[in-house]
């Protein structure tokens, strides 16, 4: 490929690239270069909003580059500040080790085995002595700590910062030290931390390292990133027939989002499937090819398509659990939908009615509805769905009395 077709490829995705001119003059020379990538392993589980990042190290791998999966068993025993308002629980070395189990395994899903190394950043810091840690502490000052955006806020808040907090940037910093990274890869909300790996290369007379930051992905609701701690999340070792659902959950404008960050497909594919939609084909019809890439990506072709007939068999075709409650429901004219999920038992309250409508975890008749405000008319009989598991067909009697 030439230059320009490879920095086509890199830039695919990327919200920024940082040492974008060194980069090239690096991919000028041909020669392999060391792409560093790291991972706490805060939980035992991926989801799509890691493989953005897992994707692109798979670009760099098909450019023929040396991939470095840094599973930071070290620093996530101290905890990421990333747009935290509040101190992270540290976790033990126990919690962090059997989390990382599940990294070697999820991440071969996408990464070739062979071409991938697999580092843990305690191999150089478990024998660090506090001399060193106090020597690493005085590449930074309070003040440079204090310029980042989430420790900033939290000072004016009045909001404390635990003083391990500081040593995170400087930690992960370190680590492209130690791998003597020339491009590290990373979350836009890990540019902070990014920007010290780039001084304190320099600090020990190493070239600078390039810094590619990603765009996070929206989790499930639209709206804040995919995070399981939020519960919108699609996770990489979820069944087929889960991993289906989500991806038909989202709205149709997010799943263009999702198509840009997670497809294989080439941004001119997709924008011929985007115009396509404005001029009248089904969004629900690429949805489709969307759920089915995901699918085949971490379970294989045949569960692609046995999860798209089983999505199919139960929603389309309108086939529901035979046991489902009937409830009845007495109004005067119409009742307001987050009303009717409440009083149908599916929600525990309107406002939980709400959120899981704007959510797309909302039913009627197999069909995902989006209008928070939809007023169902009396003398009518549905069946409600709202999540996966939660059903009941409704009939709405006039109240006569």
């Amino acid at each position: 490929m030439s230059i320009n077709e490879t920095m086509s490829l890199i830039r695919w995705g990327a919200e920024e690239i940082i040492g974008e001119e060194e980069l090239i003059e690096r991919l000028k020379k041909n020669q392999t270069l060391t792409v560093k990538t790291g991972f706490d392993p805060t939980a035992p589980d991926l989801h799509l909003g890691h493989t953005v990042l897992i994707n692109k190290m798979k670009h760099f791998q098909d450019l023929g580059h040396k991939v470095i999966f840094l599973i930071g068993d070290f620093t996530g025993m101290i905890g990421d500040p990333s747009g935290k308002s509040i101190t992270r629980r540290p976790l033990s070395k126990e919690e962090v080790m059997e989390n990382a189990k599940t990294y070697e395994h999820q991440i071969f899903k996408i990464l070739d085995p062979e071409l991938t190394t697999i580092a843990f950043n305690s191999t150089w810091f478990s024998d660090k002595t506090a001399a060193d840690m106090i020597q690493l502490a005085s590449h930074s000052t309070v003040a440079r700590m204090l310029e980042r955006d989430d420790f900033s806020k939290r000072y004016k808040e009045g909001h404390s910062i635990a003083i391990h907090e500081f040593l995170y940037p400087l930690i992960m910093a370190y680590d492209s030290v130690a791998l003597k990274a020339d491009i590290e890869l990373g979350g836009i909300d890990q540019k902070f931390n990014l920007l010290m790996g780039r001084d304190m290369l320099r600090q020990h007379n190493l070239p600078p390292q390039s810094v590619l930051m990603m765009p996070l992905l929206e989790g499930l609701d639209g709206v804040k990133k995919m995070s399981k701690s939020l519960g919108n999340y699609i996770g990489i070792s979820e069944s087929p027939d889960e991993i289906f659902g989500k991806i038909m959950s989202i709205s149709d404008d997010l799943m263009w989002r999702y198509f840009e960050l997670l497809s294989a497909q080439s941004s001119d594919e997709i924008s011929t499937m985007h115009k396509a939609t404005k001029e009248g084909a089904n969004p629900r019809d690429y949805k489709f090819l969307l759920g089915k890439e995901i699918v085949s990506r971490f379970h294989g072709a045949g569960a692609a398509e046995q999860a798209l007939e089983n999505f199919i068999a139960r929603f389309r075709e309108k086939q529901t659990p035979t046991d489902i409650p009937v409830v009845e429901l007495q109004i005067n004219e119409g009742l307001a939908i987050a009303n009717l999920l409440r009083d149908a038992k599916l929600t525990s309250s309107t406002s939980d009615s709400i959120r899981m409508i704007k959510q797309g975890a909302v039913r009627i008749d197999g069909e995902r509805i989006t209008d928070t405000k939809l007023i169902i008319a009396s003398d009518t009989a549905h069946i409600y769905q709202v999540g996966k598991r939660k059903f009941a067909k409704v009939h709405l009697r006039k109240n006569i009395s």
